[in-house]
């Protein structure tokens, strides 16, 4: 494989990403129309790589071509020869430095991707390809270094660790790939991931494949990336990703219901909006009164309260989160499975970025509102003005009394202390995979503010993870840990 000279640079200091529109039909187009060497389509071949995917149709034209890319795609989708194959073609096998860097958020990924590299790079002899991950000892991977690697996959925190140490060595890095950005960004990797950029070289290429497109993708394309080009491929599927439907309540059932619909529909994630604050706290007594794990979002709170609340909801340790239009402003949280209007807002524009906050991605959502009999000229109007034809049901049809409290699948954990000590989201992983012995399928968002650390666990382990936290070190000191349940 030979060394591929990137375009000329630009001036990448802040802009944005420039977005290529996908094909209007992605065809099962075969590798051999990508220039590739034949050795290395004899491989494909015998991997049975027959066909590209559509990801890797639409993105390995402009990676090959040397251009930093930010690609949408999820796990399965055929992602990682997307960016496997333009990181190998532009290696030196004669030179034995590292040329090429995967940053991936769990250990179990980067085993992934790292064997599927080294079957990608089977073309040519001689490629060395390390995995370096948290969970193991170091000193074995600092040897393995000493004694030089092509390419390198590893979590944010361990190729921290190595940089800061000086084994891993990154002069003569081509290519960075960022794989599931969102889900490093989600686990509390963001500042992590800077780090690592800002040690590689600045004339590079960068390859960001990520599911979504949130926020945090944003501030690391224009810190990192020189003129992106975007890959964002078709929804697979035609049907409104928004299933809306209509319940006509009276006023004194109107609260009641909300339970019933969260019975019966048994969504994960759950965000609630009311068109008052009083209506919010009265909201908040019946569903907790009805065994519903569910918080509240106003304007009453501070800073602190509110950071607490959005962990919480965004790590799926609150099942339902209660709000005002004016509190959720700006609120974007990923996977949102439900939005429940337990008041019909009043303005067409109000009630589509209502059920705007559930749908996203590749994921269907509900769209649920409950209609007092003096707000069915809302619902005509809103219907009206944005196109389409309400579908009403009965609540008396849900059955759903009978039905248990759907419980949140995690629990969030306190831990006091933060970026002042200097706590990083891999220390915590790290301490709960390690010696507590858990999996990191078993760990969730991890959010490292100030002063405290929160991380999501399985519900089933956190007591146990509690404990072991509590009596074990993180970054060799004790901490004080707390569970943060209702």
């Amino acid at each position: 494989m030979t060394s591929t000279p990137l375009p000329p640079p630009d001036d990448a200091s802040g802009s944005d990403p420039s977005f290529i529109p996908p094909p209007a039909a992605i065809a099962a187009a075969p590798f051999d129309t990508l220039g590739l060497p034949p050795a290395v389509l004899a491989n494909l071949a015998r991997l049975g790589y027959h066909a590209m995917t559509p990801i890797q149709a639409a993105s390995l034209p402009v990676a090959l071509a040397g251009h930093d890319l930010i690609a949408q795609a999820k796990t399965g989708s055929g992602k990682t020869a997307a960016f496997g194959l333009p990181l190998l073609q532009r290696l030196d096998a004669r030179r034995f430095a590292v040329q090429a860097l995967v940053l991936c958020p769990t250990r179990e990924l980067a085993e992934q991707v790292g064997q599927e590299l080294r079957r990608l790079a089977r073309a040519e002899d001689n490629i060395k390809i390390l995995t370096l991950c948290g969970g193991s000892p170091i000193r074995p991977q600092a040897d393995s270094l000493a004694h030089g690697a092509h390419v390198v996959v590893g979590t944010p925190g361990r190729l921290m660790d190595h940089i800061s140490r000086g084994s891993l060595k990154l002069d003569a890095l081509a290519t960075l790939v960022l794989d599931e950005a969102d889900r490093m960004l989600d686990m509390g990797f963001f500042d992590d991931i800077a780090y690592v950029a800002k040690a590689c070289p600045k004339h590079r290429q960068t390859l960001l494949f990520s599911a979504t497109y949130p926020e945090g993708v944003v501030r690391l394309a224009r810190q990192f990336m020189r003129q992106p080009q975007e890959i964002a491929l078709p929804e697979q599927h035609e049907a409104d990703k928004i299933r809306q439907r209509f319940f006509e309540v009276a006023a004194d059932q109107r609260l009641a219901a909300v339970g019933l619909l969260l019975r019966h529909y048994r969504p994960e994630s759950t965000l609630a909006f009311c068109n008052t604050k009083q209506q919010c706290r009265d909201l908040i007594d019946v569903l907790h009164a009805q065994g519903f794990h569910v918080l509240a979002l106003h304007g009453e709170l501070d800073q602190r309260d509110r950071d607490q609340v959005m962990v919480q909801f965004a790590n799926r340790s609150c099942s339902v989160l209660v709000a005002t239009d004016v509190a959720a402003r700006g609120l974007d949280v990923a996977g949102l499975e439900a939005v429940i209007n337990v008041d019909v807002t009043p303005d067409p524009e109000v009630h589509v970025h209502r059920i705007g906050r559930t749908g996203r991605a590749d994921r269907d959502g509900w769209a649920l509102s409950l209609v007092g009999p003096n707000e069915k000229n809302r619902v005509a109007n809103i219907a009206r003005t944005n196109g389409f034809e309400p579908v009403w049901e009965s609540i008396a049809d849900l059955h759903a009394e009978d039905q248990p409290v759907p419980q949140p699948p995690m629990v969030t954990l306190q831990i006091l202390g933060g970026r002042k000590e200097k706590i990083r989201p891999g220390d915590v992983l790290g301490a709960l995979t390690g010696e507590a012995g858990f999996t990191a399928s078993q760990v969730g968002k991890i959010n490292v503010n100030d002063q405290s650390t929160y991380v999501a666990v399985e519900r089933g382990i956190a007591r146990q993870a509690l404990k072991r936290l509590a009596d074990g070190k993180i970054k060799g000191k004790k901490v004080r840990v707390f569970l943060l349940d209702e």
